[in-house]
């Protein structure tokens, strides 16, 4: 059977050069004999691989030396504790930008700690837009600001960065990270769940700048603690060994390819294709206000819900699946990750005109 393009909004598509590769190694890994996923985390052979993994991202995303690189688990979900829990010993209150489903959860989870303050929101239009911010909104006494970079479910992005002041930013960027440029210095800390642009499902990378790590509250759990992990290198136990490797193909094959600054030129001519049909379409509309409209994730809506179903079942059938919505937005959402090919949106773009064309 033919691959498929998959639009999921994660687990998302992988770099099929990326999959050719770990196939060939799957048995014998650079003439040991033995499988990444049987290797001992302590053996040579993979403290190359999660050293190079490490090294991998530096360079795509320019970190500097004072901030640490950690591969954890848990997914961004245990970023939403581990973050109160390591920075709340700076202070015990942190302000969050409130943009969708995911800011929600980082707020609820900072509340168990200490006080987390909403000084913006764009709940009163569904999610569709980011809102305007102003230095003077945060505390300047607050041990750290929070914002989405990218909404998955509900397909905004923050075209700028918020000023923050001496405040750290903490930026949960699981949805588009190495998708963009960002200056990594103007954030305390980055974390991401790994499976939209990294690797597969189990490893959530975390990049903080050194002077936040050993500020946890007493109450901290040892492998919630940034300040274990980053002592030992991401090796305290057994970490997702077979997630770091394809992370470390990932981001090889990133590097050979131009890095993030092309890619970025990538994304933007894919999701130009999307946002330029729907803009001129009379039976799809998007639905985020244009100018926070996000590079990886958009949402889209047919007339009704029949038609959605319809769409997304005609879909699939040649090969262009995952395109359902989330039930908090409806309709239908293409994901477009970097994995995502040009060919798989053109595909997508001339079915969307095709469907329009015989469902008048």
């Amino acid at each position: 059977m033919a691959r498929v393009y998959n639009f999921s909004a994660g687990p998302s598509m992988l770099p099929e050069p990326v999959l050719k590769k770990a196939a060939a190694e799957m048995l014998d890994y650079n003439g040991t004999g033995e499988s990444v996923m049987e290797m001992s985390h302590r053996s040579p052979e993979y403290q190359a691989i999660i050293e190079g993994a490490e090294a991998g991202i530096r360079g795509l995303m320019n970190i500097p030396a004072n901030y640490k690189v950690l591969f954890l688990q848990g997914g961004a979900s245990s970023q939403f504790a581990m973050v109160p829990l390591n920075l709340f010993g700076i202070a015990p209150k942190a302000d969050f930008v409130h943009t969708g489903t995911w800011s929600k959860k980082a707020i609820g989870e900072a509340k168990r700690y200490g006080t987390a303050r909403t000084v913006a929101s764009s709940e009163d239009k569904n999610f569709s837009y980011i809102p305007k911010l102003d230095k003077s909104m945060f505390d300047p006494t607050a041990a750290y600001a929070h914002i989405t970079t990218n909404n998955t479910i509900e397909g905004t992005r923050f075209r700028e960065l918020p000023d923050t002041g001496s405040v750290p930013l903490v930026a949960d960027m699981s949805s588009n990270i190495l998708s963009e440029f960002y200056d990594v210095t103007k954030f305390g800390l980055i974390y991401a769940g790994a499976q939209k642009n990294i690797a597969p499902a189990g490893v959530t990378v975390v990049i903080v700048r050194e002077d936040l790590i050993g500020k946890a509250l007493a109450i901290t759990p040892t492998m919630f603690n940034y300040k274990i992990h980053a002592d030992e290198k991401s090796l305290y136990n057994t970490p997702p060994c077979y997630c770091i490797y394809i992370a470390k193909l990932v981001f090889d094959l990133l590097k050979d390819n131009g890095g993030v600054a092309r890619m970025q030129k990538i994304n933007e001519q894919k999701a130009a294709m999307v946002y330029d049909f729907l803009d001129n379409s009379k039976m799809f509309k998007g639905t985020v206000e244009t100018q926070f409209r996000s590079l990886m994730n958009i949402p889209f809506t047919s007339p009704n819900e029949e038609t959605d179903k319809q769409f997304i079942k005609k879909a699939g059938a040649i090969g262009l699946i995952n395109l359902k919505g989330h039930r908090s937005v409806g309709g239908m959402r293409a994901s477009i990750y970097n994995a995502m090919p040009v060919e798989g949106v053109k595909k997508l773009v001339d079915f969307m005109k095709e469907f329009e064309l015989t469902n008048k």
